[in-house]
């Protein structure tokens, strides 16, 4: 592979933290196009809401690294932003954890509105999915629908919206549809309890079908 293809996922040295070491020739720091660094980091000051966001979790980050858990930084980080509404995107397979979650936030002052994943019972079949690959074939299925999730939070108004549990590709829809900023606190991995960093520690070992060109089978 020519050095032109390399980025910042072939890197293992991680120079543009620290500057204590040396940067690798195709690192994208040095050979961004010219300007291109200068011009975003001015976003972040002509922007208030880019600006407070970033300066706000660089604080939290200082502050609490290594001693608050994801569930602390994101009541954190709603608490140092000012936001008074937070909406909760569920899938409805975690209820129980939003709802452990809503209770923790109100502790705390704070307001949720959820909205489950399958809000609107609309059946799969609707948009076009072939009644063979619905889990129970034959039954009312409801499709997740995370752009009417989007869109209820939306109305509501919520100032910013957390992610729990949403499958791959819903989540991408509800953050495209979101008009707040958004954030996990659940990502979903039915197989490892929900840590898909998992896999890839055990990509040598227990997972190690992960570094062969094969993807899993469907089971239907």
């Amino acid at each position: 592979m020519s050095d032109s293809h390399l980025n910042c996922s072939n890197c293992t040295v991680g120079n543009c933290a620290h500057l204590k070491k040396s940067f690798p020739e195709f690192c994208l720091t040095t050979n961004a196009k010219e300007g291109v660094v200068e011009k975003v980091t001015k976003r972040y000051i002509r922007s208030s809401t880019d600006r407070k966001i970033a300066l706000t979790s660089a604080n939290i980050e200082g502050s609490y690294y290594g001693r608050a858990t994801r569930v602390e930084e994101t009541l954190l980080f709603i608490r140092d932003m000012g936001y008074k509404k937070v909406g909760v995107a569920t899938c409805v397979g975690l209820l129980s954890e939003c709802n452990l979650f809503a209770k923790i936030a109100k502790a705390k002052g704070i307001d949720i509105y959820g909205v489950a994943c399958k809000v609107g019972a609309v059946d799969k079949t609707v948009i076009g999915l072939d009644e063979s690959l619905k889990l129970s074939p034959g039954q009312h299925e409801s499709m997740c629908n995370p752009i009417l999730q989007a869109e209820l939070l939306n109305e509501e108004k919520t100032e910013f919206n957390i992610i729990i549990g949403l499958c791959v590709g819903h989540d991408s829809l509800f953050i495209r549809h979101s008009k707040a900023p958004v954030t996990y606190l659940i990502v979903k991995d039915r197989v490892l309890c929900h840590n898909p960093a998992a896999a890839l520690y055990g990509a040598g070992g227990y997972y190690r079908r992960l570094m062969t060109p094969d993807l899993p089978a469907p089971s239907k």
